[in-house]
């Protein structure tokens, strides 16, 4: 179950980048970068949902602690992923990097790891 996570978690981590890519080409002139990234954890988080339920069944995690262990594997993860790209790829400070998961300073990328935790949960309650 553990390779079947990973797996999915980099099926997930591919679709967030082109969404980040397609998020910037479209939104940002149109909205601004902030509104953009906003817009953008939602996009993601439905992207996340739709992955998680998809591939449910393929995952073979059928407990509540299984399905909250693969969760908290994400979401360790795409943080670990998030904070890598922020800092090294697109050069962000480290408040910027906080501020964008500072939900009191417009940051929403905290909400967007929570729903990941429970992103294979909640695939199970939809199923």
């Amino acid at each position: 179950m553990l390779l079947r996570a990973l797996t999915i978690w980099c099926l997930i981590a591919l679709v967030e980048v082109l969404q980040g890519v397609a998020r910037v080409r479209l939104l940002n002139r149109r909205v601004g970068d902030h509104r953009a990234r906003q817009i953008g954890v939602v996009t993601g988080s439905i992207l996340i949902l739709a992955i998680a339920w998809l591939t449910l069944p393929w995952l073979g995690a059928t407990t509540q602690t299984e399905l909250l262990g693969v969760g908290l594997l994400w979401m360790l993860l795409m943080l670990a992923l998030d904070v890598a790209f922020g800092r090294w790829v697109f050069r962000f400070s480290w408040q910027r990097i906080v501020r964008d998961f500072d939900p009191r300073q417009g940051g929403w990328l905290s909400f967007g790891m929570v729903l990941l935790l429970y992103a294979p949960w909640l695939a199970a309650v939809l199923h």
